[in-house]
């Protein structure tokens, strides 16, 4: 059954926490998302303390006034499971519920997510309030959408007690088929006399002496992710017994940050993608993020999907907490709906007095209605509607880029030939040129349909599997064009190196062969051919069929090749051996993406960028200024730009920091 969200145009709002205030405040809140343009809100998202008082007693009396007053005022309501925070009273009837840091430290309530995933008594608390709710709600006229539990993982993704180490063990048995001696080959337990005779023997990875074996740790991350994987499908399913039409959805955190859990695993447990996305105060492009963000959540939707969380202003859990700039409370939202977003909502709707997150902006700031947050919520609440008929749009990428939680968990693992790499900064190196250049792009797993791409890219997959690296390389040699990136196919799965020579499972396909690695000291850098210099990492490369594209000219690997270029099959394959400049490696895949017919959305001045949706009937272009100067942008007839509703005549001006958006004719 397709589930869809009732909810017409680009739905607005913010998580709604009226339990927080007076309820002679409510009547004020409802005037004011009416005048904002709010048409959806998150509520009950941490009300379970007041929900269920004592065990197995329910008061539902405030949670039934706030629905049906935001029903009477034509708001719609995304109800949450409270899941995510478990009151005192539970904690002090079931203490062995606590999640066990890394150190055995027991944790104590207090916050938010300070409950172990494999605790029985927390599923079958939280299972049972969200039967409660799911029962009493169900036939609600504000509900559209269930909201289960909030940003899994966010405090708790691993916890090392005495219950997770008998549900890791649960996991690896069905894994390896209850085989002991299949999981010790895939831990290469022979290694430091590491075997197992019997399954109660596995811990957690908790610290010890020494590194610990790379394939348990490895193994640990996909048990963190699946255990709580399992905790949202649970409450899923409860809720979609009582209201099977009702979509449902879990707020990701799709952003740089957070790896704890496996995305691709969860999504298509979701009826309605949605994610979480904050800037990085410390980050001078972080409009760069949250791209990138937009387009891999786009990417694991399939489609549209919706923002649940961003913020307003500061948040209030960095170090320093900036306010955001004229105009990019907007700049913001509508960026994200240029890739893919069909909802916008913040956290939260009033800004709170009192607890943990009183300084974290909001919809209604501390300073109320006077204020340029309001005035900026306002605006943006009309800039939506104005653009409701770009909901159910596409995405037009014909470049992929491969992405992979389990080689991001394995790369980062300890004992790498450098602890310099992150997986994240080499995708987003490779990503930043497209992004300035205007080439739209996806994300996709390693194993995914491929055939939609003219390229895919591959900039950090240290880990890949036989069917991917099969993928990927079957993608070249039926005409595609493959860049693989440095330290790429180095492992199986198992985190088991892959003989021969690296890279591994690309090295045919590639047409090159290393022998040994050189990676790169802290500020080290070495001269390439052409001008360019390259960091992190080198290779002593071996041309096996492909042709050298750029050598180096200093350090002990001089004259060796850093990048080559191979005819594979009816395709191409790249490998960049190195990490070159920025200037060098934007030079590299303007060149590629060109020789491979891929053309940027639409030529714009430098600091502006350009998004498409693509509709059934027409183009939706998203133009977005990031300078202080104004700038023209060559458009097709006949056009209207939808935020002024005005007719466009071959060009629009995009004006300083402001963003356009311009209906085009489908064929165009």
């Amino acid at each position: 059954m397709k589930r869809e969200l009732k909810v017409p145009g680009i739905a607005y709002g913010g998580d709604y926490n009226p339990e927080q205030w007076p309820e002679d405040v409510w009547a004020e809140d409802m005037r004011l998302m009416r005048e904002a343009g709010v048409t959806m809100v998150s509520v009950g998202i941490f009300s379970w303390a007041l929900l269920e008082p004592r065990e197995g007693e329910y008061d539902f009396t405030l949670l039934d006034r706030v629905l049906d007053l935001l029903h009477a005022h034509g708001i719609a309501a995304d109800l949450a499971t409270p899941t995510a925070a478990p009151p005192a009273w539970f904690f002090r009837a079931h203490p062995e519920a606590l999640p066990v840091d890394k150190d055995g430290r027991a944790l104590s309530y207090g916050s938010r997510q300070t409950f172990c995933p494999s605790s029985p008594a927390y599923r079958e608390a939280a299972l049972r309030m969200a039967g409660e709710l799911a029962r009493r709600y169900a036939d609600h006229p504000a509900l559209v959408m269930w909201h289960v539990h909030n940003e899994y993982g966010c405090h708790n993704a691993e916890c090392y007690c005495d219950e997770s180490a008998a549900a890791f063990r649960r996991w690896l048995r069905t894994k390896y088929a209850d085989d002991l001696t299949a999981l010790n080959d895939a831990w290469g337990t022979r290694f430091w006399s590491q075997w197992y005779y019997d399954w109660d023997e596995i811990l957690p990875p908790r610290p010890t002496g020494a590194v610990p074996n790379p394939t348990h740790q490895l193994d640990w991350r996909r048990f963190c992710s699946d255990a709580l994987l399992s905790l949202y499908e649970a409450e899923r399913d409860v809720l979609r017994k009582a209201a099977p039409a009702i979509p449902a959805t879990t707020n990701f955190m799709v952003m740089h940050n957070f790896d704890a859990l496996d995305y691709w695993r969860w999504a298509p447990q979701l009826d309605i993608v949605s994610n979480d996305h904050y800037l990085q105060s410390t980050d001078p492009e972080s409009e760069l993020d949250l791209a990138l963000s937009g387009d891999l959540v786009r990417s694991l939707a399939g489609g549209p999907w919706l923002l649940m969380e961003h913020s307003t202003g500061a948040v209030n859990w960095q170090p320093v907490n900036r306010a955001k700039r004229p105009g990019e409370l907007r700049r913001n939202a509508l960026a994200h709906v240029a890739r893919g977003a069909d909802g916008i909502a913040y956290f939260q709707w009033r800004a709170a007095k009192a607890g943990a997150e009183q300084w974290h902006s909001a919809m209604l700031p501390h300073a109320g209605t006077d204020s340029q947050i309001w005035r900026d919520v306002v605006q943006l609440g009309a800039d939506l509607r104005a653009l409701g008929e770009v909901r159910g749009s596409v995405g037009t990428a014909s470049v992929a880029i491969a992405w992979d939680w389990n080689a991001r968990w394995a790369m980062e693992l300890p004992s790498q030939p450098s602890e310099l790499l992150r997986f994240h900064d080499l995708v987003r190196a490779w990503y930043e040129p497209l992004w300035r250049s205007g080439v739209a792009v996806d994300f996709v797993r390693p194993d995914a349909d491929l055939s939609r791409y003219r390229v895919v890219l591959a900039p950090s997959l240290y880990l890949v599997d036989d069917a991917g690296a099969a993928n990927l390389t079957g993608f070249a040699d039926t005409g595609g064009t493959l860049v693989v990136g440095f330290h790429s196919g180095a492992v199986d799965p198992n985190c088991h190196v892959r003989l021969g020579g690296y890279p591994g499972a690309f090295r045919e396909a590639l047409g090159v062969r290393s022998d040994e690695l050189f990676p790169l000291l802290p500020g080290e850098s070495l001269d390439l051919t052409g001008g360019g210099t390259a960091t992190l990492w080198s290779e002593r490369l071996r041309l096996e069929g492909a042709r050298a594209v750029a050598s180096y000219t200093t350090g002990p690997l001089a004259g060796t090749p850093a990048v080559t270029h191979h005819t594979y099959g009816r395709g191409t394959t790249w490998y960049l051996a190195t990490q070159p400049d920025p200037t060098t490696l934007a030079g590299l895949l303007a060149r590629i993406h060109t020789e491979a017919g891929v053309t940027p959305v639409r030529a714009t001045p430098p600091g502006v960028e350009t998004v498409l949706r693509r509709g059934a009937d027409a183009d939706y272009l998203f133009l977005i200024n990031h300078t202080d100067e104004d700038a023209r942008v060559a458009t097709s007839e006949p056009a209207v730009e939808l935020l002024t509703g005005k007719p466009v005549a071959g060009s629009v001006v995009v004006g300083a920091g402001d963003v356009a958006v311009v209906r085009e004719p489908r064929d165009a």
